[in-house]
């Protein structure tokens, strides 16, 4: 079964930098478009970044130039490198499979997600 593990999340200044990463297997990760999100309560998950198989990347307005996202396809792994960081970065992350099902089209999956806090 499609499994999403991330890692990664914590405390940090702003201004600070922090990385995510987000183990994943049961599915063809090379030919998956990868992702992360974001979430704070009350407000709607959020798209923070999408890394393709052919390794085009997505970035939201509100994080360009500070975030990368990268994928390492010997490792199952995608990565979302923070920097500059802000408070109002402070959410829930989490990352995320579109994997094409066959009889079911292109369905979404996601980690559990992981706690990313940017507080002096």
């Amino acid at each position: 079964q499609v499994q999403l593990v991330e890692s990664g999340g914590g405390l940090v200044q702003p201004g600070g930098s922090l990385g995510l990463s987000c183990a994943a297997s049961g599915f063809a990760f090379s030919t998956t478009l990868m992702g992360w999100y974001r979430q704070v309560p009350g407000k709607e998950r959020e798209l923070v970044a999408t890394v393709s198989s052919v390794f085009i990347k997505n970035y939201a307005d509100s994080v360009k130039g500070r975030f990368t996202i990268s994928r390492d396809n010997s490792k199952n792994t995608v990565y979302l490198q923070m920097t500059n960081m802000k408070p109002e970065d402070t959410a829930v992350y989490y990352c995320n499979a579109n994997i094409w099902v066959p009889g079911q089209g292109r369905m979404n999956y996601w980690g559990k997600g992981i706690l990313v806090t940017v507080s002096s």
